[in-house]
């Protein structure tokens, strides 16, 4: 066993209080300048507290995803069940994504003073109760306040990130942010195979349509609100334990939420990475909103078969965002900052391209593909972004 690398194995905090606030010893090699953050990543390894961390972060977006979007796939039937046209559903999805926006800015400044952990257990957790009362819906409005508390959820975003930037060194914030947030999204992709095409249809064989939809959200609820409750449990807020001890030991100082929001607000760095991120990002939520029905209405296609293929763009995040971390960790060692920059530019480019061309194909086999080289560089924008949000208040 080398010295720099052994076991993560649980000690005695109190020792450990008397050397450096540890209570792990780490299984990755870390940076002390950088509050012991990992200067690596094992993805074959759950231990504490650096990789247990990561992958308790990306599993939680992912459920969040999961919650978030479970009706999507369904809205066509939604919209006929409630005698709703499609201005309404719009509507509802517009609804969906202001929930996750107005919390996000609300998660930042709380992430600073309780961690990333206990958030996000607690906003798991209570975005699965609405998730759950899905089926009692009965009109529009319900409809868009449902979807509202729901896409709370989506703001677990913040947490997965600020977790991963407080586990790893900045060296490798690129590729551990990018792997932990585009995992977290394929959630995406994978509700509209496992709602739209899976239980959708398993659900219909028992009962109508209406009953199936209204019933099948329980499933996703039922899993986020377990994955929230299990995080909370089996995690660590930071390399060094959780804030709560931290504090209590003296060995990390309280910190003011209203501070803290009001630094990032002033800082023009964040307002400029957030017209970025809404340039990639945005476009997924809206993919992800509205593919299935786009797909069904234009090429007249089933709900099983909409959704199917509405989650290919989904799937792109298995190793399109990660790859675009990664690419930007390369240039940034080559060129610096500026190499970050101009990787992140081009993928917005050739992403806005896509757009263009994918609106104008007319072919459903063409369609796909373009939809599969739009997807990829819509997530290694998003990728490259986390490769510069270490940076915009170092």
């Amino acid at each position: 066993m080398s010295e720099d690398k052994p076991l993560a194995v649980s000690k005695n905090p109190d020792d450990d209080a008397q050397k450096d606030g540890r209570i792990y010893e780490y299984a990755l090699r870390v940076d002390p300048n950088q509050d012991d953050r990992a200067c690596e990543i094992n993805l074959c390894s759950f231990a504490r507290p650096h990789m247990r961390a990561f992958h308790c972060s990306w599993w939680s977006f992912f459920i969040a995803f999961f919650i978030w979007f479970a009706i999507a796939p369904m809205l066509n039937d939604v919209g006929e069940s409630l005698q709703i046209d499609r201005t309404q559903i719009w509507t509802s999805n517009i609804c969906s994504v202001a929930g996750t926006i107005f919390m996000r800015f609300i998660n930042g400044p709380l992430c600073d003073k309780f961690g990333a952990r206990i958030l996000m257990g607690i906003i798991l957790m209570c975005a699965s109760i609405p998730t759950a009362l899905t089926g009692l819906v009965q009109s529009a409005t319900g409809l868009y306040i449902i979807r509202f508390f729901i896409g709370l959820g989506g703001s677990t975003f913040v947490m997965c990130q600020f977790w991963a930037t407080r586990m790893f060194t900045k060296e490798v914030a690129g590729t551990a942010n990018a792997l932990v947030g585009g995992w977290g999204n394929l959630g995406g992709g994978v509700t509209q195979i496992v709602m739209g095409s899976a239980l959708f249809p398993l659900f219909k064989l028992g009962m109508s349509p209406e009953a199936a939809w209204r019933t099948v959200a329980i499933v996703p609820a039922v899993v986020g609100f377990a994955t929230g409750f299990t995080i909370l449990r089996i995690s660590d807020d930071c390399p060094k334990g959780n804030y709560k001890d931290m504090k209590e030991k003296g060995i990390m100082p309280e910190v003011s939420a209203t501070s803290s929001f009001r630094d990032g607000a002033l800082n023009f760095n964040t307002w400029l990475l957030f017209i970025q991120y809404g340039c990639c990002f945005g476009v997924e939520l809206t993919m992800n909103n509205a593919s299935a029905t786009y797909f069904k209405e234009t090429f007249e296609l089933t709900t099983e078969s909409a959704a199917a293929i509405a989650s290919i763009f989904g799937w792109m995040n298995l190793f399109a965002r990660g790859l675009g971390g990664f690419t930007s960790d390369i240039f940034n060692r080559n060129m610096g900052m500026r190499g970050r920059l101009i990787w992140q530019t081009v993928c917005l480019l050739i992403e806005g391209a896509m757009v263009l061309v994918f609106a104008s194909t007319n072919s459903l086999g063409l369609s796909i593909f373009i939809l599969v080289i739009f997807s990829s560089f819509v997530q290694a924008a998003e990728g490259s972004t986390y490769g510069i949000v270490p940076y915009v208040d170092p």
